[in-house]
């Protein structure tokens, strides 16, 4: 993950020393060979007339897991028992055919093994039904609220949105795309406002929403978060000043830059209008370092020195940050360990959420603040303090219970913020541990803990890193992470969750686990290093194609993972073919560090810039991913690769701008059309645009003409000359 393995070669150079000189007897004995089984999964289902059945077969013994499908003895079954595809997908016959069926799975590698489950079918299904989410919004004029349809016991989950009975709704109530996209009228309309998504397959069956229109939307706007959205898609759509004709050498270059008191691994955050005691109102850039301070710096460079800092340390009173040596070195976060995290802003209430890691007269504190960006005050009676407990028997327990550890465990992850809840992700440093994987949830307006969640309660290790990536959101409240590598047992009925991908749904005081991916090769993953958790997982908006719900992300291996958020696929021995999409070898160049670049979405386009690879663009057709890029650069990126942000004017002007770190501190730009062509880069005017040394995993924020930058000692805006 975000950190250098210090213990596993030479473990793992022991291992092989000792299985190479036998370890034991020396003989040539052949242990007798275990007999191949096969089990069919579910055993007894009843499915309506030409509905689908997925069955799963499980062989054990043997390498070669693949089986014949077969129905009633048929390979493949017949129109009138009942077809099966190769990969387990059984559609029932269009009529209830007599007597019993059997759906059968035989083993390749020993055809006289096979397992069989018995299927009944009947003339009709079970009742349609619709639900929409979220069911209730407020939304203001002229702002656009993505809405939801779930269908259920039918494959048609098509849907037709309307808006108070009309279909695609009208300028007076607000209008609605085929995807569910509704965007609010340009007053606000009296009467109640109903959204509705009507099932194609049986249109009496329906599902209704509540809309509220508002005059006005959130007080404070701009780039609130890391990668600009919840669903962390990483684009702009509303740049206006800059384009691809003016991005260029000779009109674009760095305008000014600011020097920091520490490096800053966090993202540049942008809040456009706010009101500075005595100074008017402006728009302010905020930058957080590892010398846990919050700068407020005039976005538009029009003030010498930052509108207000706060440093969270007192020296005096024996108060600073965390030195790297007390927790392992801090790998590359050195040599303080303070905000590593991007914060988050409340647009609705101008606070600045933001977690500092402390060290106070030999105790390690995290704490949450909640600042006021006009000022830099605390509010809400902050800052708390940050202690879990969970209930579990891995690593570091103690009579059942798990606590969070405040020295070992790593705040890499940025902040989400959402339904109301500050969610905050940790890790740990070069795995040093004992440690967990840790989500905890505060109220945003009072800073009370809401719910705290481990990745492995009864195992270790599976931290949430993801190259400073947050949890994803989509509009239903839905929480998606990624774990790395740690104890899995899920598909035992365990709840440690190592190299998996989660949809977690707030649950009283911690989550439920709605569903989950876990790849077939995760024990290899683990042992090699090369797990996923490595980049955050990007929430795509609603395709055309079979699967309207997609998630994208990629791991160390550098295979991409295109999943569908309602079905992720939980675990299938032997392949993944149980998800929507799997890319071995799309991305980087190296043996096991292979991408740390989370997803930018633009446009039906997927980005990525691999380690040791160029940047990469993938086309998004049908809810597929085409299976090699459809433009590429030219600049091979050192480690880790980068991560990258798009800006545009809706479908029009699209630039994708990646920072390039290794050593080489250089901004990019290129057409978000075709990534072939670098349209501007910062080396490109001799030392002019020069902005000091990149911070690896960074993200450049792009808004209102200007490009921000931060990294070891300075804080830069780029932008029109």
């Amino acid at each position: 993950m975000n950190h250098i393995k210090l213990l596993i070669a030479p473990a793992l150079s022991l291992c092989l020393f000792l299985t190479a000189c036998g370890g034991g007897d020396s003989g040539n004995t052949t242990p007798p060979s275990k007999t191949i089984s096969v089990s069919v999964t579910p055993n007894t289902v009843t499915v309506a007339v030409n509905q689908m059945q997925q069955f799963t077969a499980s062989v054990t013994n043997t390498s070669n897991t693949s089986v014949t499908w077969m129905v009633n003895g048929v390979t493949g079954g017949t129109s009138t028992v009942g077809t099966i595809s190769s990969s387990g997908a059984y559609t029932a016959p269009g009529t209830v055919p007599s007597g019993t069926i059997t759906v059968s799975a035989t083993s390749v590698a020993d055809p006289t093994k096979s397992g069989t489950t018995t299927v009944t079918v009947t003339a009709s299904g079970p009742t349609i039904s619709v639900s929409v989410t979220p069911n209730t919004v407020t939304v203001a004029v002229n702002q656009m609220q993505q809405f939801t349809a779930s269908v259920t016991n039918t494959s048609n989950t098509s849907v037709t949105w309307m808006v108070n009975g009309v279909t695609g709704g009208t300028s007076t109530v607000g209008t609605i795309s085929s995807s569910g996209a509704y965007t609010a009228p340009g007053t606000v309309p009296s009467g109640t406002i109903t959204v509705s998504a009507t099932s194609v397959a049986d249109p009496t069956k329906s599902g209704t929403a509540t809309v509220t229109v508002t005059a006005s939307g959130p007080k404070y706007q701009g780039v609130l978060r890391y990668h600009n959205d919840a669903a962390i898609t990483g684009q702009n759509l509303n740049e206006t000043v800059l384009t691809l004709a003016n991005v260029t050498q000779s009109s674009f270059g760095k305008l000014f830059s600011h020097s920091l008191d520490g490096q800053s691994y966090a993202q540049p955050l942008y809040v456009s209008k706010v009101p500075i005691a005595g100074q008017g109102t402006h728009n302010v850039a905020y930058v957080a370092t590892e010398h846990d301070t919050v700068y407020a710096f005039d976005a538009d460079g029009d003030t010498p020195g930052p509108f207000w800092s706060v440093n969270f340390t007192n020296p005096a009173a024996g108060v600073t940050t965390i030195p790297a040596a007390d927790v392992g070195g801090g790998g590359p976060i050195s040599p303080e360990v303070g905000i590593t995290s991007t914060p988050v802003i409340d647009g609705n209430t101008g606070t600045l959420y933001v977690v500092a890691a402390t060290k106070e007269n030999g105790a390690y504190v995290h704490r949450l603040h909640a600042l006021d960006i006009t000022n830099g005050h605390e509010t809400f009676g902050g800052p708390v303090a940050i202690h879990a407990r969970v209930s579990g028997t891995g690593a570091d327990s103690n009579n059942g219970q798990i606590s969070f550890d405040t020295q070992y465990e790593l705040q890499r992850s940025a902040l989400l913020l959402s339904n109301g809840v500050v969610y905050i992700a940790w890790a740990s440093y070069n795995d040093m541990g004992p440690y967990h994987g840790w989500i905890i949830g505060y109220d945003a307006s009072t800073l009370a803990q809401v719910r705290a969640w481990n990745a492995t309660p009864n195992g270790q290790q599976g931290g949430i890193w993801m190259a400073g990536a947050p949890l994803s959101a989509d509009s239903a409240s839905n929480l998606f992470v990624i774990v790395a590598n740690g104890t899995f047992d899920a598909d035992q009925g365990g709840t440690d969750y190592g190299d998996t991908f989660l949809k977690l749904v707030p649950s009283g005081t911690t989550f439920t686990v709605s569903d989950y991916f876990t790849p077939f090769n995760q024990q290899t993953l683990a042992a090699n290093d090369i797990d996923v958790g490595s980049c955050g997982l990007t929430l795509l908006p609603d395709q055309s194609g079979a699967v309207k719900h997609l998630a994208v992300s990629a791991g160390k291996e550098g295979r991409i993972y295109l999943l569908d958020r309602d079905n992720m696929g939980k675990f299938h021995a032997g392949s993944d073919s149980q998800i929507v999409q799997s890319i071995p070898g799309a991305l980087g160049h190296d043996v096991n560090d292979n991408d740390y670049s989370t997803a930018t979405y633009w446009e039906g386009n997927v980005y990525f810039v691999g380690n040791g690879d160029v940047i990469k663009q993938f086309q998004l057709t049908n809810g597929l991913l085409s299976t090699s890029p459809v433009a590429q650069g030219t600049t091979n990126y050192g480690y880790p690769g980068a991560n990258t942000s798009v800006s545009s004017n809706g479908a029009n002007n699209g630039i994708l701008w990646s920072i390039e770190a290794s050593g080489v501190n250089i901004l990019h730009a290129y057409d978000a059309t075709n990534v072939a062509s670098e349209i501007y880069n910062s080396t490109q005017a001799g030392s002019r645009d020069s902005f000091g040394t990149a911070v690896r995993f960074t993200v450049p924020t792009v808004i209102n003409g200007k490009v921000y930058v931060a990294g070891k000692t300075q804080f830069a805006a780029f932008g029109l000359l």
